[in-house]
């Protein structure tokens, strides 16, 4: 059987105009989101367009091999995305299918889902979250009879479950790291909300890198936030006027960095010069800034496809994997 090219869903999504999200969804021949009929068709003669037609026809076949990925809700533009596109190419590396459920955070959605996959021929089960986080594999363990994987979540009550996480922690450490390597000490972190297991640990690796390099992190140079634009705006706000502001800035995201950007403008705080700005994720938008923004990785594409080698290799080993990302040092941490 041969294999897809080397076209990928955002070149679909492009010429398609639509999502990547909706083009996973497509060409992974998901009902679980009400797509129209007409999206449907102008995604499948996108992907034939630009030579993606094997993997577009072989999703309407039916009594193939499959890999099937249950989704607590599906992302719009999000990092995670590049776990479904890369987990959907490594199953059709594998003459599988990467079937997509969104089950939106319904354990009897889910498990009906389950029941129907049991008919048909599934080799595994992924359970996915676009948001890193616990996870109670409880309700489903009687209903699952078959191999699964854990995504972007955790179940501590199940340690031996296979499991893919990026490592938030690890990754913030590289960021602080990257800042004390330019010679500044007060650092200030501009965090999400506080319950979420994405923003605690990047805090701790914060704290840790700091603390590793001597000095006591300052409670003034934290803030905590919704994760939105006019919450971060008011943060780096609120940094810059203390007696002593920050020399260096480490949003928790790419997108919270478009605030610590209008807030710095606003006051005529030039960056690098002045302040040094870091974010995280890697979204597109950071090669859009200016200057260029400095930020870290998540790993996503490579646990996607992490996932799908487990289920299609047919390890039955205990795994629980947690990926360091790759920082990206641009313009906006670099004084020349």
């Amino acid at each position: 059987m041969q294999k897809k090219n080397k076209i990928t869903m955002s070149d679909i999504a492009r010429e398609a105009g639509v999502s990547q999200a909706t083009v996973s969804l497509v060409l992974n021949n998901s009902r679980s989101v009400r797509l129209s009929e007409a999206t449907r068709e102008r995604v499948f003669q996108a992907a034939q367009r630009l030579g993606y037609q094997k993997l577009a026809v072989a999703h309407r076949m039916e009594g193939q091999e499959e890999v099937a990925m249950l989704v607590s809700g599906m992302p719009g533009y999000d990092p995670f995305v590049d776990a479904l596109s890369e987990a959907s190419t490594t199953a059709w590396q594998h003459d599988m299918l990467l079937t997509v459920y969104d089950y939106g955070d319904d354990a009897e959605l889910a498990s009906q889902i389950l029941r129907q996959l049991a008919q048909r021929n599934c080799v595994g089960v992924i359970f996915a979250s676009p948001v890193t986080r616990v996870f109670d594999f409880s309700p489903f363990a009687d209903v699952l009879s078959m191999p699964v994987v854990l995504l972007n979540q955790y179940d501590p009550g199940r340690p031996l479950l296979p499991t893919f996480l990026p490592d938030d922690k690890a990754n913030a450490c590289q960021v602080t790291r990257h800042l004390l390597d330019q010679g500044v000490t007060r650092i200030a972190h501009i965090m999400g909300d506080e319950w979420m297991d994405a923003s605690r640990l990047r805090l701790e690796g914060y704290r840790q890198t700091l603390q590793l390099a001597g000095i006591a992190p300052d409670e003034a140079l934290i803030r905590q936030t919704d994760w939105s634009l006019n919450a971060t705006y008011a943060a780096t706000q609120e940094l810059m006027a203390l007696p002593q502001p920050p020399e260096a800035i480490f949003c928790a995201s790419d997108w919270m960095t478009l605030g610590c950007y209008q807030a710095l403008a606003s006051m005529n705080a030039r960056i690098p010069q002045d302040v040094l700005v870091c974010g995280y994720d890697d979204q597109r938008i950071s090669h859009q800034l200016t200057p260029q923004l400095t930020s870290v990785q998540l790993a996503y594409n490579e646990l996607g496809k992490m996932a799908v080698e487990y289920l299609c290799s047919g390890e039955d080993n205990a795994t629980h994997c947690r990926l360091v990302g790759k920082l990206q040092v641009r313009g906006s941490s670099q004084r020349t």
